[in-house]
């Protein structure tokens, strides 16, 4: 590699660094925010166990409940490296929202 490639190649590294410094200044911030600020609640309630289990209100719920509680059970049950206290949040969500749609 000459001289003047190897200038090229480092300036732009150092132009793509710099870019992505201003962007993780600008919008890293914002869209950390916007995810779950941290730990679940101590009592679930709809609105957890719909992002638990990563659905939305709506007229399917029903039908996808079971499919999206099994999909993440598999990512994350505890004979399969998983956590098992994030396999009980995720049976917990499962479990609160078949209740709450009996009920309806």
């Amino acid at each position: 590699m000459d001289s003047d490639t190897a200038l090229i190649v480092g300036g732009g590294a150092v132009a793509a660094l710099l870019a992505a410094r201003i962007l993780l200044r600008r919008g890293g911030k914002g869209a950390a925010e916007q995810w779950v600020k941290g730990g679940f609640k101590a009592k679930m309630d709809r609105t957890e166990a719909l992002s638990v289990l990563g659905l939305k209100e709506g007229p399917k719920l029903r039908s996808q409940l079971k499919d999206a509680h099994r999909q993440i059970m598999l990512a994350n049950h505890p004979d399969r490296g998983g956590s098992p206290y994030i396999a009980s949040k995720i049976n917990e969500a499962k479990d609160f929202l078949d209740k709450q749609d009996k009920r309806r």
